[in-house]
């Protein structure tokens, strides 16, 4: 009876998931958190890609903000959490990174990135409670975020995890998030239209961008702009350009932007056979 116990133990045993080993918070740079599952939500990223912050043209002062306020969080002083919204393609995720890989280069292993997946948002709690008292500080880092029509509880639970709520971020957390819209939530001209108390409507959507106390727009930009960004990235691959052809592969996209100008830097490479990853 012994041994059949002992057989039947150890074939439940095979058939049993392993548990999820515990994360270690200090041992990478940055973490991609999937959701609480037995201790084992988070995965470890080996590497923060990002361009230098110098190659960002045409958003100077939302650069020097966001870099300053990373900077300081890093550092341990006192820092905001930071909504970057707007224009699509203009660097506002791509400044996050930027900024906290600045960080630990000033800053070394004092600052790790956590980025959070929207189907993670529900879970965020979890990630706090885990990052609380942690010898390390954070950004967690919630990428082009947006809540669907008539979804009220996603931002009420932001807004408490912002200021205020139970279970609020802790102090060596800060929040990163990119919007395209600068209320985050979608503004239905139905209700502003209502003759009740449209204001109040108004006022709650934006109270959730209030929480923020660094929030920074990024706009469409100008097409000197555009063909600076055009030129940084080509001259750190040393590619020549042609204005001309520049302003035509914008047009041919309908827009103006950072990443329009990466991509035309990008097909120039490759037309030049450099070395690609």
């Amino acid at each position: 009876m012994d041994d059949t116990l002992k057989r039947i133990a150890a074939a439940l045993e095979r058939l049993a998931p392993p548990a999820p080993a515990a994360t270690d918070w200090l041992a990478a740079p940055a973490y991609v958190w999937t959701g609480a599952i037995g201790g084992g939500g988070a995965r470890a990223v080996p590497q923060i890609i990002a361009p230098p912050l110098a190659l960002l043209q045409g958003i100077d002062k939302q650069k020097l903000a966001v870099a300053t306020n990373v900077q300081r969080h890093a550092a341990g002083h006192p820092a905001h959490d930071m909504l970057l919204w707007g224009a699509r393609g203009m660097g506002k995720s791509a400044l996050v990174r930027a900024s906290v890989a600045a960080a630990q280069g000033e800053h070394g292993d004092a600052l790790a990135l956590v980025q959070v997946g929207a189907d993670a948002l529900v879970s965020l709690a979890e990630l706090f409670a885990a990052l609380a008292g942690q010898p390390r500080r954070f950004v967690v880092f919630i990428d082009d975020l947006g809540f669907a029509d008539g979804d009220s509880e996603g931002p009420r639970r932001l807004r408490s995890w912002l200021d205020g709520g139970v279970e609020a971020r802790p102090g060596n957390v800060r929040l990163a998030v990119t919007s395209n819209r600068r209320a985050v939530v979608a503004r239905d001209v139905a209700e502003q239209d209502d003759p009740l108390n449209p204001r109040d409507v108004v006022d709650d959507q934006l109270a959730l961008a209030d929480r923020f106390g660094l929030s920074l727009g990024f706009h469409a930009c100008t097409q000197d702009d555009y063909l600076a960004m055009v030129d940084g990235y080509a001259r750190v691959q040393g590619l020549a350009w042609e204005r001309g052809e520049a302003l035509e592969w914008s047009k041919r996209r309908g827009a103006r932007s950072g990443r329009v100008a990466l991509h035309f830097v990008t097909e120039l490479a490759g037309r030049a056979g450099l070395a690609g990853d």
